[in-house]
């Protein structure tokens, strides 16, 4: 009589099982701990605006959160793909700055709407690939890079116009960004079903792309994802090109909200961008975060902003706050990450876990 033998792959031990299910367990619980913090934060703040400001739910106020972070939120999904590469983008406030110049330009030389986008987008993804092949190709530090770009940047969008402000206003291309950025889809804004599309699509290039699956990779450990065949230096180049993309798309919208480009840019937006990303659970040292995460944390900074104007405190203080709200960030993924590995490594070593288990002394 034949007994029939069940391999692993067959079915796996109860043990092997249970062990898996509780690190998949605390998978779980981490992805959706990156940002359940900002959102409870986000809920908590929109209840007592609500509460006290009597304008702060109507659908006007609600767009207008929405448009006048816009810029704020297509800069920030291009810096959340470098920031999950173990990277910053000190230059994107600037390369938009420049990117904006480009546009006013070309829309001042008679150039169509889209041809100018066309250029002004090309131009961004250009100066984001210099950013990339420096930091990729030649070795040297994303800090110093991008901080010695952001000051090119900057200069370039001086020197183009000798510092001065290009009004787009009259230009015959200016019709069709007037009524991208201010026009309506029935009653939803144009400028947020753009941002939505931009979401969907960059969401779906880090969850379903094997460009997504690379740059965590390479965020988490470079030398493990070099040794299992990805190509470090070309996600590098790639993330600091898209962050130059998001530049140049959001020179357009910044263009077409102000009616003019102007060659300087807001010393505060930068840090409000990596606050945004940062808030919404992308850690800092690479490899964890999404871009669901980065639009809460725009949204969050977005509404405290408003709630401010609207309690008509000073918006000197607005910096203040989202210093500490950033530093209070940050410091709490620090906890919940050494919370996780603290709670892996337990899973891991647990009896019946699959891991090492205790033998005897």
């Amino acid at each position: 009589m034949s007994t029939q033998t069940t391999t692993p792959e067959d079915a796996p031990p109860a043990a092997s099982r249970s062990g898996a299910t509780a690190i998949a367990a605390v998978l779980r619980r981490s992805a959706i701990g990156r940002y359940a913090g900002v959102l409870v934060g986000l809920l908590i703040v929109s209840l007592y605006l609500t509460i006290t400001q009597d304008t702060f739910l109507t659908w006007n106020n609600i767009t207008n959160i929405v448009a006048s972070n816009s810029v704020i939120l297509i800069l920030a999904i291009g810096a959340t793909f470098v920031i999950i590469s173990a990277g910053i983008d000190l230059s994107t406030v600037s390369a938009m700055a420049a990117c904006a110049l480009v546009f006013g330009l070309t829309l001042e030389a008679g150039w169509a709407a889209p041809v100018a986008i066309v250029a002004t987008v090309a131009f961004g993804l250009f100066i984001g690939s210099l950013n990339g092949f420096m930091i990729s190709k030649l070795k040297i530090s994303f800090l110093v890079v991008t901080l010695g770009t952001l000051s090119i940047f900057q200069s370039f969008a001086l020197v183009v116009n000798d510092g001065a402000t290009i009004s787009v206003f009259s230009t015959a291309g200016f019709g069709p960004i007037k009524e991208f950025v201010n026009g309506d889809l029935g009653p939803i804004p144009t400028l947020m079903i753009f941002d939505a599309v931009l979401l969907l699509v960059a969401g779906g290039v880090l969850r379903y792309t094997s460009f997504g699956r690379a740059l965590f990779a390479v965020g988490s450990n470079p030398e493990a994802a070099r040794l299992n065949g990805v190509n470090v230096a070309a996600v590098l180049l790639a993330v600091y090109a898209i962050a130059g993309l998001a530049a140049g798309l959001a020179s357009v919208v910044q263009v077409g909200r102000l009616t003019g480009a102007s060659p300087e840019s807001d010393p505060s937006m930068l840090m409000t961008v990596i606050a945004a990303v940062l808030i919404g659970g992308t850690a800092y040292t690479g490899g964890e975060g999404g871009v669901l995460g980065t639009m809460i944390g725009v949204l969050f900074l977005g509404v405290i902003q408003n709630g401010l104007t609207l309690s008509d405190v000073s918006s000197f203080w607005q910096g203040m706050v989202s210093g500490l709200i950033l530093i209070g960030a940050v410091g709490l993924g620090m906890l919940r990450g050494r919370g996780i590995r603290i709670r892996r490594s337990r899973a891991s070593t647990a009896p019946g876990s699959g891991g090492p288990a205790p033998g005897p002394a």
